[in-house]
């Protein structure tokens, strides 16, 4: 058996984050960090469009709202101590109804609330930025940004590692977590390790991971989003990002175009149920988790309450000519050839037991675990801040144990 202090469970980036943060604050302590891939940030991490939110959509005093300002701060500070590249390039969220005006003028309220720099524009204003939009009048956010959180996730790796005693550990499958009132024993495939405290910050996985010691108040539906990429002679089209008004009761922004640090330009997502948790394909099905989901009562519930919007996210994802309509509200020059398949992502939706989606931060706490069981958009933007409430969370909780252990 290893022993260690701090176990984190997840190497994406805020699972990653969280050992930079705790790393920071308690050098002397030995953090070890278990992912069950071969690789770090492969998952959620790994398919993440790179760009850098602001918080505009946010209800103002949630966890998301706080923790996307902060975070993004912190994220630019870091990457600039780091040499990592990033633009602050600007976005516009573009009303093309009138019936859409007044949620835009609420997430223009929300925007002020929450400090970000934001303008309502005319349409003159708009084609000015983006000469190719279809829009009546829209929102411009100069700060928001782009940036390669892959590179992130390989900087803070090297970050955490090079302190002493501390270790990150791939092809580590968690598959039992036992505690008692001062120790934590986590059970893999290869080894078991013990140690203090135990961060999980599994992604997909994290409710699964938290039934391993206590009820977890939600439930991860996997949600596939499908993207399309721009051929390079149409990039001229999008300048930077483009979003489009969002449903409010619903927790995704619509098909959207986004400038990628790379020089890509991607459109989309389209979201739909996967068949399993890592189902980045249609023809990934893994039968015992699709089952799970389907006997679920929260998810049998938000499929009745929202069987219409599913409905058209199931059939834009089979008809290339419905996602292209989609994308034509915003920019209507865009056409069916001017698009390449691109590889998909899932999105860990945390579904409440009555059927509603669980659109902010939930961390839950046991004895000597913290369970972050739902970490929605924006976190990879928000992740060094989430790390640092985790932090918080510990020593508020361990305080007394946190300095013994650093002073033993």
């Amino acid at each position: 058996m290893q022993q260690t202090d701090i176990i984190i469970v997840g190497g994406g980036i805020l699972g990653l984050a969280t050992a930079y943060q705790f790393s920071r604050e308690y050098p002397r302590l030995n953090i070890t960090v278990l992912e069950k891939e071969s690789q770090l940030a492969v998952h959620q991490t790994g398919h993440n469009s790179g760009v850098l939110h602001t918080g505009i959509y946010y209800k103002p005093g949630s966890l998301k709202a706080v923790n996307c300002r902060e975070g993004k701060s912190r994220m630019e500070d870091f990457c600039r101590r780091e040499g990592i590249e990033f633009e602050i390039c600007g976005k516009v969220i573009v009303a093309v109804t009138e019936n859409e005006l007044p949620v835009l003028e609420m997430i223009y309220q929300r925007g002020r609330t929450n400090g970000v720099s934001c303008e309502m524009i005319s349409h003159e204003q708009l084609r000015e930025l983006e000469p190719h939009v279809a829009g009546i009048k829209a929102i411009h956010v100069p700060e928001a940004g782009i940036v390669d959180f892959m590179q992130i996730c390989e900087r803070l790796a090297v970050r955490v590692r090079e302190a002493e005693g501390n270790s990150i550990m791939c092809s580590e499958k968690v598959i039992g977590v036992h505690q008692t009132e001062h120790r934590v024993v986590v059970q893999t495939h290869q080894s078991e390790y013990e140690g203090q405290l135990l961060v999980n910050c599994a992604g997909l996985y994290s409710d699964k991971i938290t039934s391993m010691t206590q009820t977890p108040d939600a439930k991860i539906i996997p949600f596939r989003g499908e993207y399309y990429m721009v051929r390079p002679e149409k990039h001229y089209l999008c300048r930077n990002l483009i979003y489009p008004v969002p449903d409010p009761e619903f927790p995704f922004l619509g098909v959207h175009f986004t400038r990628m640090i790379n020089g890509t330009l991607e459109c989309g997502p389209n979201a739909v149920l996967a068949f399993a948790r890592e189902g980045y394909t249609k023809s990934k099905i893994n039968l015992l988790e699709l089952a799970e989901v389907l006997s679920y009562r929260g998810f049998l519930k938000l499929a009745f309450k929202y069987w219409s919007a599913g409905a058209g996210e199931m059939w834009r994802s089979l008809s290339k000519a419905a996602f292209v309509r989609a994308l034509q509200r915003l920019i209507p020059e865009i056409k069916a050839d001017d698009l390449e398949s691109a590889p998909a992502g899932i999105r860990a939706q945390a579904v409440m037991p009555n059927g509603k989606l669980l659109d902010d931060f939930l961390i839950q706490q046991n004895v000597n675990i913290i369970n972050v069981c739902n970490a929605p958009s924006p976190a990879a933007t928000s992740s060094l801040n989430i790390g640092k409430h985790i932090l918080e969370i510990a020593g508020k909780r361990f305080r007394r144990r946190l300095d013994r252990w650093v002073c033993r």
